[in-house]
């Protein structure tokens, strides 16, 4: 089994070097004091995000109590403390500074050069979203490329382990010239940001990143490779105007024969082995995206989906073998269940060909 992060941060060693670092720079810090708030009963037990916060909160009852001061000594050592360790400077700002913006804005520029910003900013942006997107507008255009990722990634709807934005959801158009500014950007750190971001926006306004999409391609090798990766909800989705803007065709002509799973029961930690034939019927090359879909059976009794991509390529009419095997090992992102299961084959977004198997223990 994988190692859990909240193993492999905020250990002795790391929050021992994060104490004599804020030691170096604010000769008042209380080490002794700091540890012994941190180490309390419940340490051993929280998740890494808990972990986070409760530094954050040790770490207020031992640095100044003026805000301003607080936050100086912590952007002088903001290099020193990386990985999640460095998620507390921010956290700081996030709990302490939403009085101090334009002190507590400067702050989030400034530690997100070495750990991330993009949790801590959401706050702000709740309180004022036009005052806070000016900022990461000016952001974008920043000579780090953190800072500019910072700028798209902090404002994605529907960041993952984060506060979500309402506002945004609804209507994210506040957040259309950020990724202007930073569709071709040289740092493909910032690109993937921007198609992240489009990706969130695409689940609550698809019609808005279409039509945005419809503009971005073809005009650049980066705009082409942000859009891909924008599109790809919509595209496991088998959103129809998706696949058009990518020249996937209708898949009438497709036909999906001799699909075969070699073991109709996977045991938990061994694979599903399958086959089909593909046959491309007609007169012309056609460009296919192959995937296969799993209905995985979950705690609740309900079955939930997920899609896999297999290949996507053109292909001539003709019959073309594949021979393929999923996983069913154990990982810290997804837990099996014994049970009904089911695979399916997927063209261009339709589900051509399912077969169920049992999941056992």
């Amino acid at each position: 089994m994988p190692e859990k992060l909240k193993d492999i941060f905020f250990t002795e060693k790391t929050i021992n070097e994060f104490a004599n670092r804020i030691s170096g720079a604010y000769s008042q810090f209380d080490n002794d004091k700091f540890l012994r708030l941190v180490y309390d009963s419940e340490w051993e037990s929280k998740e890494l995000k808990s972990k986070m916060r409760h530094v954050t909160l040790c770490l207020h009852q031992c640095l100044p109590k003026e805000y301003e001061l607080a936050i100086k000594i912590l952007i002088q050592i903001a290099p020193f403390i990386k990985g999640f360790e460095g998620m507390v400077l921010p956290d700081y700002a996030e709990l302490y500074g939403l009085e101090h913006w334009d002190i507590s804005l400067n702050a989030l520029k400034e530690f997100t050069k070495y750990s991330s910003s993009e949790f801590a900013i959401r706050p702000f942006i709740i309180q004022d979203y036009k005052k806070t997107m000016k900022y990461l507008l000016e952001l974008a255009d920043d000579e780090n490329e953190n800072v500019r990722r910072f700028a798209s990634e902090g404002c994605r709807p529907r960041l993952p382990w984060a506060m979500a934005l309402p506002e945004f959801k609804k209507n994210p158009t506040s957040i259309i010239p950020v990724l202007e500014k930073l569709k071709n950007d040289d740092s493909e750190f910032v690109r993937r940001s921007v198609a992240n971001n489009l990706n969130d926006i695409s689940k609550d306004n698809p019609d808005l990143v279409l039509e945005l999409c419809k503009k971005w391609i073809g005009k650049s090798q980066n705009t082409d490779w942000i859009v891909k990766h924008a599109c790809r909800t919509m595209l496991k989705a088998g959103e129809k105007r998706a696949l058009i803007l990518f020249d996937y065709e209708d898949p009438k002509n497709i036909k999906v024969e001799n699909f075969k799973i070699e073991n109709d029961q996977v045991k938990i930690g061994d694979y599903l082995k399958y086959s089909f034939l593909l046959k491309v019927n007609g007169k012309k090359e056609v460009k296919l995206r192959l995937e296969y879909a799993i209905d995985f059976l979950k705690a609740n009794d309900k079955l939930s989906r997920k899609i896999f991509k297999i290949t996507e390529n053109s292909y001539k009419p003709s019959s073309y073998e594949f021979t393929k095997k999923h996983s069913f090992k154990e990982m810290t992102t997804r837990k099996h269940y014994a049970g009904g299961h089911q695979i399916s084959i997927i063209v261009n977004g339709e589900d051509k060909v399912n077969m169920s198997f049992d999941v056992i223990n």
